[in-house]
């Protein structure tokens, strides 16, 4: 699938034309003290323009047969990217933590480590001390790792997920306007 950068995304923000869109897809939540599971998730890095990509991230547990159980983990932020390919982004969790992480785009690749330089938690968030991501874009699908850190569990990878790009519908509608009202012509 091609990357397509839009006309108003801010010219630093073209290295991270990949990122851009409407995302769903599931994948392995595994974390000491908590419940094994598969979780399905919605993911989407927007724009206005400005020198910065909009990012949230809806997840919930999945059941035997894919069905939404309830829900795992949300959270919203702002990436910022500088010329020397430095990435930073500011994130805040449902779970009362918001943090600050810096990583790089690698060189030829559309692909970001990251890496908390900043916690701060609420009274009543979990235990947590920082982490560690990994995002790639491959074979046009984004793919990502998590990785944890509490004060009693070491540094380890806790959820990992594979997301298809979603298609808006009114992105075709545009491109509908010369198709005959009853649609059969199409086909002749």
């Amino acid at each position: 699938m091609p990357i397509e950068i839009p006309s108003d995304l801010h010219k630093d923000l073209v290295p991270l034309a990949f990122l851009l869109g409407d995302w769903q897809g599931a994948g392995v939540f595994d974390f000491p003290g908590s419940e094994k599971c598969n979780f399905g998730q919605e993911l989407r890095f927007g724009h206005d323009g400005r020198d910065f990509l909009a990012y949230t991230s809806y997840t919930w547990v999945l059941d035997e047969a894919g069905e939404k159980v309830r829900p795992l983990e949300s959270e919203s932020g702002y990436w910022r990217i500088r010329p020397d390919r430095q990435i930073e982004a500011v994130m805040v969790r449902d779970q009362g933590v918001a943090e600050v992480w810096y990583g790089e785009l690698a060189a030829g690749k559309p692909q970001i480590d990251l890496a908390t330089d900043a916690v701060a938690r609420s009274a009543a968030s979990p235990p947590y001390a920082g982490g560690k991501r990994l995002y790639g874009y491959v074979n046009g699908d984004l793919m990502w790792v998590g990785e944890k850190a509490t004060p009693e569990v070491e540094l380890r990878p806790y959820m990992s997920a594979q997301l298809k790009k979603v298609v808006n519908p009114r992105e075709w509608a545009k491109d509908l306007k010369d198709l005959p009202d009853d649609g059969i012509a199409f086909f002749r």
